[in-house]
Formats: C-alpha cells, sequence, structure tokens
C-alpha cells in the first residue's frame, strides 16, 4: 500500500531558498516535496510503499533522514511524523476504497 508520510525538522537558524532546493531535489526520487524556506524548520512529503503504518514512518523517516544528508542541511531534530495511506486519503474525499 502506498502512504503519504510527513515529517518536520526544528532547528535554530532559518533555512535558505538554496537549502530547500537541495531537500527537494533529494526527496524528488520519493516522490518527495520539500518546504521551509526562510523558516527554522525543514520539511518533506514523500511517498512509501509499506504494509502498515508503522512501517510506512520508519520508511519515511529513514528516506528523510538519507535526504537530508545528502541536501547538506544540519541534522536536526524530527517535531513531527504523520502518516495517511492511499486507502484513508480516498476516504477523506469521499470516494470509495
Amino acid at each position: 500500500m502506498k502512504w503519504s508520510v510527513s515529517l518536520i525538522a526544528e532547528g535554530d537558524r532559518l533555512v535558505s531558498h538554496e537549502e530547500v532546493v537541495e531537500l527537494a531535489d533529494a526527496v524528488a526520487a520519493a516522490g518527495g516535496i520539500a518546504s521551509g524556506i526562510g523558516t527554522a524548520t525543514y520539511g518533506a512529503q514523500l511517498v512509501v510503499d509499506a504494509d502498515s503504518r508503522d512501517a510506512a514512518l520508519e520508511r519515511g523517516r529513514a528516506e528523510f533522514v538519507r535526504a537530508v544528508a545528502q541536501s547538506g542541511l544540519p541534522s536536526w531534530p524530527i517535531t513531527r511524523v504523520e502518516a495517511v495511506s492511499e486507502e484513508e486519503d480516498e476516504n477523506d474525499l469521499g470516494e470509495p476504497a
């Protein structure tokens, strides 16, 4: 099953446009997008395959940590992680599962 995993990391300085572009490039392979320009946070939303929410969260975290390292951003604490399955997302739109 496909899951959308959103993660946010918080730090002690503002993140530049260039840094978020580097993060976006690093998460692109996982169908990801990045955020955080001009804030003391950076984040990403990724798509992962997993059999459960716990597995999706674990894979999302691992991919996020890899992408952060690749982008050269500092390794800040992850302060928020959420996962929504493809099925849950469809149900939120009122479509049959």
